[in-house]
């Protein structure tokens, strides 16, 4: 797969390509010059499952905050620049462990190269991010519309631009809101660069039509063996967007671990607030490092036939439930209990 054979890069204390494992980025939507707020979301991001983390540079106070925002934070940071170069030097005098440019919007060569030599001072890593609302005139132009084909152009006349610097400590990433042309962008790439890249659906929308774009652009693309590293868009709580990246690696096989949850669509044999239930169910067990299956079943007929792929399971009836184990009932559980129950099973689990 393409995967296994782009090159390996150092972000901070984690590694991209090579075959390594995918890695779930975010980006803060807080002022980075705010630290303590910025600290606080990254914290949260941290515990549900962030392995590194974006924040925007356009200021030198936002670029000094760098230095005390890495202090108190255990991932690696990455400094989003755009339009001004000097704030990309900042960023990494601060201790960012990356930074994210578009070589078109920083100025000119003189620009670029001293980002440039920054970064290979510190063997610090580029990201080099090309976005569809952003692509260059003449190749829209050359290309009739903005086209995937643009989009890979684009992107690989900046790398080669970096490269001529004598510097190859790179990432790739290539955004559309459009799905297919994002895909056909990401299948196009992946056959001409060895660099890895960094894979997400941009603008996605909201946390509903955000997640449906992203799930499908994504799954798509990471299913042909293609992105080293990924973000989930989402117009909301970034907490949203780490729940979101695991279960598409983990839907995928991609990724191991956490609790899997399946729970019937209901019927009209459905005689408890299965719904209810089952949400809650699903934010109980993110507390449970457990590689495990657990159904949330509608009724006690068909129940424990539909959870037998599962590692535990409950089903609700009118004033009492089940609990199942490998398609097994257990026992009975009276109705309220039920959640009680499985917390328990989960917490005594071996």
């Amino acid at each position: 797969m393409y995967r296994d054979h782009t090159k390996v890069v150092q972000i901070g204390d984690r590694k991209i390509g090579g075959g390594n494992p995918i890695l779930i980025q975010s980006m803060t939507n807080t002022r980075t010059e705010d630290v303590e707020g910025t600290v606080k979301q990254i914290l949260a991001l941290e515990a549900a499952g962030c392995e590194i983390i974006r924040c925007t540079v356009p200021t030198i106070e936002a670029a000094r905050a760098v230095k005390e925002i890495k202090k108190q934070i255990h991932i690696p940071l990455v400094a989003d620049i755009h339009f001004d170069y000097k704030m990309a030097i900042a960023a990494m005098e601060n201790g960012a462990d990356k930074i994210r440019i578009n070589p078109g919007n920083i100025g000119g060569k003189e620009k670029i190269k001293a980002v440039v030599d920054t970064a290979k001072e510190r063997n610090i890593p580029i990201r080099v991010g090309v976005n569809s609302g952003s692509l260059e005139k003449e190749l829209v132009k050359k290309y009739g519309g903005v086209t995937a084909e643009g989009l890979v152009e684009s992107a690989l006349d900046k790398v080669k631009i970096i490269e001529n610097l004598g510097y190859d400590n790179l990432v790739i990433s290539i955004k559309s809101s459009d799905v297919m042309m994002c895909v056909k962008a990401h299948e196009l790439l992946a056959e001409q660069t060895s660099y890895p890249l960094h894979v997400g659906i941009t603008e996605a929308g909201t946390l509903y039509s955000g997640n449906i774009k992203s799930a499908v652009g994504l799954g798509i693309i990471l299913y042909q063996g293609i992105g080293d590293t990924i973000r989930v868009s989402l117009t909301g709580d970034p907490v949203e967007e780490i729940k979101s990246a695991k279960r598409i690696l983990k839907t995928l096989n991609l990724r191991k671990g956490g609790v899997e949850v399946v729970s019937c669509p209901t019927c009209g044999r459905t005689q408890i607030d299965l719904i209810g239930l089952a949400n809650q169910v699903e934010t109980m067990v993110q507390e449970f490092p457990l590689d495990i299956k657990v159904a949330v079943m509608g009724c006690v007929v068909n129940g424990p036939g539909e959870a037998k792929e599962a590692d535990i399971g409950i089903a609700g009836g009118k004033g009492e439930g089940l609990l199942i184990k490998k398609g097994e009932i257990v026992r009975k559980v009276p109705e309220d209990q039920l959640l009680s129950v499985l917390r328990q099973e989960l917490e005594n689990w071996k």
